[in-house]
């Protein structure tokens, strides 16, 4: 499969969470608190190299996956590379938001399956804290069959997508380093390829 088609997957992917995302935001009435960005600053965030593949595509079009590769290689910070924060406030946006991972998307709006086999909102201590009452209620409405995207299911499709890719965890900026590194691995393929065939 090209990586036209993987990217294409990818993309279908999160047209249909984002269709379920904005039909559970409507249904529970939860937000996030407006310009926070905090759960992008948590240095433990991992992700799949493929949830990427859209981001690194879009760079490699605009001829700037190479200087990104380069960039992403000299950072030292655990913080997502794309995360964009703003000078002397506690706050910050994503700076490929069109782009962003499956991880960024399911956060604080999705469910996964606890220990005792319920499903729970995966969200924010912001959330929980800040909206406690309202948290509590959307978890019993959850279980009483409030349609809400799953972690799990979007993971599930996503390898399906490519299983090698797909289910590979990594720290984030390492999901990104991968992915740029596999889109320009297989272009690179194909320019050599096309070389010789031009030789021969």
């Amino acid at each position: 499969m090209s990586i036209e088609q993987k990217v294409q997957l990818v993309e279908d992917l999160f047209k249909d969470l984002e269709k379920e995302s904005i039909q559970f935001e409507k249904s529970s009435g939860l937000s996030c608190v407006a310009g926070c960005g905090k759960c992008c600053t948590h240095p433990d965030i991992e992700a799949s190299p493929l949830e990427f593949f859209p981001w690194a595509f879009h760079l490699f079009l605009q001829g700037e996956a190479e200087n990104t590769l380069k960039l992403l290689a000299e950072t030292k910070s655990a913080t997502c590379f794309i995360y964009q924060p703003l000078a002397f406030i506690d706050k910050g946006k994503c700076g490929a938001y069109k782009y962003r991972g499956l991880i960024c998307r399911l956060f604080g709006f999705s469910a996964n399956t606890d220990k005792y086999g319920k499903l729970r909102l995966a969200t924010c201590k912001i959330i929980k804290e800040g909206q406690a009452k309202k948290y509590e209620t959307i978890n019993e409405s959850i279980n009483q069959g409030l349609k809400v995207p799953i972690f799990t299911e979007y993971y599930m499709r996503l390898s399906q997508i490519d299983f090698r890719l797909g289910n590979r965890i990594l720290p984030v900026n390492q999901a990104l380093k991968l992915a740029l590194e596999e889109v320009l691995r297989y272009y690179e393929y194909r320019r050599s390829t096309d070389v010789e065939i031009e030789v021969v």
